[in-house]
């Protein structure tokens, strides 16, 4: 029998909270711009917000807080146009404990998060900005006792839900090695409708490391993929599917979603451009290292992610 986790999630209510490490962005904070002539988005507000250093600029378009004609977007070149207006949801320094990463589950083997949209789950070596995996390490370190941690695995920067951390090397060793086994359950919101409705993609991928691009197909390099998928709801063009992933590779569902003509909405990479991304890790289901119980670990799509299929 499965053991039950008690789930606790951010309280949103109608000012729309959006993640930023240390920050509640508030949506009835805002600057409002009407644009006059064409210009690249990231030119735009660097012109504008003259008080603000670049890097803030840049983090606030990627956190999705800038909106244009009322639609979030994260791209710096997006083509602005005569007529068009700019919203910048404005930072507002926040102490609450709501600040801290959400632990939906902790023992002294296991920490379950709900990651945010937008957060890195590891350190980038061509980043230097806050991660999920240092984030957390300060929220339950104490004065003479640092807490260590080590990823079990790695959700990409803009897919939200939970991910799982060891506080061992040998434990997180211990759960990789039998990662085939876990249950690894996504929502995705893909454009269009696929046919047929459910189905499973059993295509190898291969990872193109200095173009940072998946590639689905035959290949020497190539490893071996299965995504299940499910759909749930089609409105108005986009449709949200149950997809359920037998493998880990890097990129997997946004790769094979991409290959099955039905890309995740707001996927810069295989997709078109947008706000969030459309993918959310609602549910892992292992077996405890220590206990051998089957356990999960599970948290509902934020109402931004829900948002994306209206």
């Amino acid at each position: 029998m499965k053991a039950t986790v008690l789930l606790m999630r951010f309280k949103r209510g109608g000012l729309g909270i959006f993640y930023q490490p240390g920050l509640l962005i508030k949506a009835d904070m805002a600057q409002n711009f009407k644009i006059s002539e064409d210009s690249p988005l990231l030119v735009f507000l660097i012109a504008e917000l003259k008080d603000w250093p670049r890097k803030r600029v840049k983090k606030c378009l990627q956190m999705g807080s800038v909106l244009v004609n009322g639609n979030s977007t994260t791209q710096f070149d997006y083509a602005l146009k005569p007529g068009d207006s700019v919203e910048v949801r404005i930072e507002k320094t926040s102490k609450n404990k709501d600040d801290e990463l959400e632990i939906l589950f902790q023992d002294r083997y296991l920490i379950a998060i709900n990651k945010p949209a937008g957060l890195l789950s590891v350190a980038s070596a061509d980043e230097n900005e806050p991660h999920a995996l240092s984030l957390l390490r300060t929220q339950l370190s104490r004065p003479r006792k640092a807490v260590k941690l080590w990823p079990v695995h790695r959700l990409d920067r803009e897919t939200s839900g939970v991910l799982l951390f060891a506080t061992s090397r040998e434990l997180r060793e211990s759960i990789t090695a039998e990662w085939d086994s876990a249950e690894k359950t996504y929502m995705a919101i893909v454009e269009g409708c696929p046919e047929p409705l459910n189905g499973t993609i059993n295509q190898p991928i291969r990872m193109d490391q200095n173009s940072y691009q998946a590639t689905v197909g035959k290949h020497p390099a190539a490893k071996n993929a299965i995504t299940h998928y499910k759909t749930e709801e089609t409105v108005k063009g986009k449709s949200l599917l149950e997809v359920k992933i037998d493998t880990g590779r890097q990129h997997q569902i946004r790769a094979h979603l991409q290959w099955l003509g039905h890309p995740v909405v707001g996927d810069r990479r295989y997709g078109t451009a947008g706000g969030r991304m459309g993918l959310h890790a609602l549910r892992l289901d292992i077996m405890h290292v220590k206990t051998g119980k089957r356990i999960y670990f599970e948290t509902p799509a934020p109402d931004e992610f829900s948002a994306l299929l209206k």
